[in-house]
């Protein structure tokens, strides 16, 4: 069981911002902005290179479930970068798919 599959069960306490039937958000422990929320399926995806055509759905409500929050942080007016990571060299550090909503200030590219 992942880290994050652990949060969504509740085993492990988490600083949750949105909830629905497929997806759980939620403040990353180490925030890399002001806002940083990490926004995770349910459905156990373990990254965006695993997702199969079935999770269609589930990825395009992921992104507008990122950009509501946006919205809801009142971030969404200044802009905001969306964040998926795959696999080790990508910077995936928890085999979970799940996306980085950062803003707050502003961001620099290269990001990294």
């Amino acid at each position: 069981m992942t880290l994050f599959e652990k949060i969504i069960a509740r085993d492990i306490p988490a600083d949750i911002v949105f909830e629905d039937d497929q997806c759980l958000a939620f403040r990353d422990i180490s925030p890399q902005a002001p806002v940083h929320i990490l926004i995770i399926p349910k459905k156990a995806v373990a990254r965006i290179g695993a997702a199969q055509a079935e999770d269609q759905s589930l990825l395009g409500h992921l992104l507008l479930t990122a950009a509501d929050i946006a919205r809801r942080e009142n971030i969404a007016p200044d802009g905001y970068r969306l964040v998926i990571n795959n696999g080790a060299h990508g910077g995936e550090t928890v085999p979970h798919l799940h996306i980085h909503l950062l803003g707050g200030r502003p961001l620099v590219w290269p990001p990294g």
